[in-house]
């Protein structure tokens, strides 16, 4: 995909208001990487209520060593937050694509996230 391409594909997710309306709208991308890796993502999202904020997970289950299925849960975002820290997201665990990469073509600061 080139850069151009990218960018217009960011832009346009970063006006969507969910997060299953932006992985609807991967899904059904021209480019084949992008719609098939938006695919696999399918029904893999969970919205929990914590500490009175409503947060996406992806949730994920894997073989661990000993051959038991362990479920993996991976904080997104919070919904209301800024569509772009899921696109972001999805860049990154699908194409190695920087957070910082991403908020530029939509034109947006990144801010490293404080650590606890």
């Amino acid at each position: 995909m080139e850069h151009s391409e990218f960018e217009t594909l960011v832009k346009t997710l970063c006006t969507l208001e969910s997060v299953p309306s932006a992985l609807k709208f991967l899904q059904m991308n021209s480019d084949s990487d992008v719609a098939e890796a938006a695919k696999s993502l399918s029904g893999q999202f969970a919205l929990a209520e914590v500490e009175n904020e409503n947060r996406i997970y992806h949730v994920t289950t894997q073989l661990d060593d000993a051959g038991v299925e362990q479920e993996y849960v991976e904080h997104i975002m919070n919904e209301g937050d800024d569509i772009i820290r899921f696109v972001a997201w999805f860049f990154d665990i699908m194409f190695d694509v920087k957070n910082k990469e991403t908020y530029a073509a939509a034109g947006k600061t990144y801010t490293q996230p404080k650590r606890s």
